[in-house]
Order: C-alpha cells, then structure tokens, then sequence
C-alpha cells in the first residue's frame, strides 16, 4: 500500500513500521485512519500517529511543521512525525513554555521566588491582549510571580509575557536557554531590554525542550511539577488536541497552544495513566484559511483536536516511559 504524502508531510516512516504493515494492505489510509484503535506496540502507535498527521494536516491545508514521538520502553523514542523538523519559524505562544523555563531557572537558583511580588502598571499591560490582566480595567496592581506564570501557561496571557520580563530580560532569557541547550529557542530583543517578542523555535527543539522537562533535567523537581501542573490544568488550552476528551483525559496532556496572523501552534506531551509520557508533540502549522478566526473552528485547531482525539487512542494501551507525573486532583467547587 502506498499512501500519498507530499513534500510538507514528510514523514518519519522509515523509523517505524510501514503504515501499510499496521493499516493492512490495501486499506486507504485516510479510511483507516478514520478507526484509530489503541496499538499493540510503539512502533504501530507511531504509524497509527503518522497516517493521521498525514490526513489531517493535507484536510487543513497550509504550511505544517512537526515533530511527534511516542515512548519505546526498549529504546530511544520512535518518530512518528518529522515534518521539516529543524525549519526555524516563529513559535509565538508556544515559547511562552520557554520564557516560563527561563524564569523558574532564577527560582532553581535562589534568585527569584514564586512568592515575591511584581506591578502590574497600566503601561505595562497589553492592550486587548490575550488573557485575564488587560480585562482588569484598575491599575496600578501588583502580583505574585507565580500567579504571573499560571496566567502566561494556562490562559496564555499576553501582560504576563511583560511581567516575566520584569524579573528576566530577554538578553539573560535567551543565555539561559543557550547555556539549557537550546539555541534555536529564543524570544526576540527590542529596545526596552525587559521586553521582547516571543520569537523562534524548531519543531525538534521544542519537543527537546519537553522531553526534557518530562524527564527532569531542565528543571527542579518542583518548578517541574509547578510548570507541569499548569499545563495540565483544566483552565490550560482544551480547543485543540485536548477538545475531545473527558476531564481525566485532559488531566493526562500538557499542552501549550500559540496563535498570532495566521498561525496555530501547539506543542505538548501525552501521559499514560500512570503518569509518564508516552507521546510528545510539536505542531506548527499557518496559511490555512479563516485568519481571523481564533476560535475552535479554524481548520488547523480543528485538525489538531482530530489528531488529539486519534493520538491519545493509539497510544492508550502503552506505558510510557522516564519519571511519573501524576495530575494534581482538581474538582469544581460551588464557593462556600
């Protein structure tokens, strides 16, 4: 069986089983990856998780860059997704991850707390930006650190990108990314030393950057567990490959979503429901239709949620594998 991948979705098939070994001879892909079913071994996982990406980013259409692994137990991750992995492209939102990592790296130190207070100035909020400062309408306020980052992580405030630059300029920002490991991760300098724009990343280096917050060398055991527990948070970003899931589902993705012009972004990690990863993605994606449209309904967060919905599904049956990672337990409450 042949299935029909052009140039944008280059895929990484030569790593894994053939699509046609899992799917069946002479079974379309795109029917078959309409059936997902939970795999028996990595390696069908990851071809499950290619035929899909395959069908669903052509479906969206636009420009699509990508990295996806799914946790081999015997060996190194397999790739599922390597589709012009090492293009550098703007990640927007998506390095709000990065600029989070920067900043709780001066925790890890003794140099920041998540405890300590920073202002939130009426010239510093962004107008009608992304998130929860800009709807305040009563400034001057202040903050703690950590109340900053839980609003850049999970409703992917915009002011919170400014506070964060109060206590971590983008020139030490992007050093401490360097000096982490990744050099294609870095936001962009503009004049005010304090601030910067998100600026750009690779798909292999975001998903480096995940891998090794999942395995707890970027980071402390408790700002991973604190940068984790954001990201897996209920209120974290659900229209894309966490919308068709359960609570408890959601609970088992951490996930960080980027959108700005035409582009939507997403990169996160799937956990088994012991609490270790099994699945780490980053998919790029822009150019598709309905720019204006930062809802659900565009076709590429449309496509994401089909992809999340048939990637959970693949690798549901398979232990993941490096340290364990299990959600908080968050209920509603009825005030009182």
């Amino acid at each position: 069986m042949t299935i029909r991948v052009n140039r944008r979705a280059a895929l990484g098939f030569g790593t894994v089983a053939t699509a046609g070994t899992v799917l069946g001879a002479g079974t379309p892909a795109s029917a078959a990856a309409m059936r997902p079913r939970a795999a028996a071994t990595a390696a069908e996982a990851a071809s499950w998780v290619a035929a899909r990406y395959a069908q669903e980013s052509a479906r969206a259409g636009g420009n699509w860059k990508a990295y996806v692994t799914v946790a081999n137990s015997s060996a190194a991750p397999l790739v599922a997704v390597a589709d012009e992995a090492d293009a550098q492209i703007e990640a927007y939102s998506v390095n709000k991850i990065a600029v989070a990592t920067a900043v709780l790296d001066k925790v890890d130190r003794g140099l920041l707390t998540l405890a300590q207070q920073v202002d939130v100035t009426a010239s510093i909020v962004v107008p009608g930006g992304d998130g929860i400062f800009s709807l305040d309408g009563a400034y001057p306020s202040s903050v703690t650190l950590g109340h900053a980052l839980a609003n850049l992580l999970t409703v992917s405030d915009d002011t919170a990108v400014r506070l964060c630059g109060l206590v971590c300029p983008a020139a030490e920002l992007n050093q401490i990314l360097v000096a982490k490991g990744f050099p294609n991760t870095q936001v962009q300098p503009v004049a005010n030393p304090n601030r910067f724009f998100l600026g750009t990343s690779t798909p292999r280096e975001a998903h480096n950057l995940l891998r090794a917050l999942v395995a707890g060398t970027l980071l402390s055991t408790s700002s991973t567990a604190f940068l984790l527990g954001l990201l897996r948070s209920p209120v974290a970003f659900t229209d894309g490959i966490r919308r068709e899931m359960s609570s408890a589902q959601r609970a088992r993705i951490a996930t960080k979503a980027g959108w700005f012009g035409s582009a939507r972004h997403e990169a996160g990690v799937i956990f088994d429901s012991a609490g270790a990863a099994v699945l780490t993605y980053t998919l790029f994606a822009d150019g598709q239709a309905d720019a204006g449209n930062f809802g659900a309904t565009h076709p590429a967060v449309q496509a994401r949620a089909r992809m999340g919905r048939s990637f959970l599904t693949a690798v549901d049956g398979l232990t993941g594998s490096g340290a364990i990672h299990r959600p908080a337990v968050r209920r509603p409450s009825n005030g009182g």
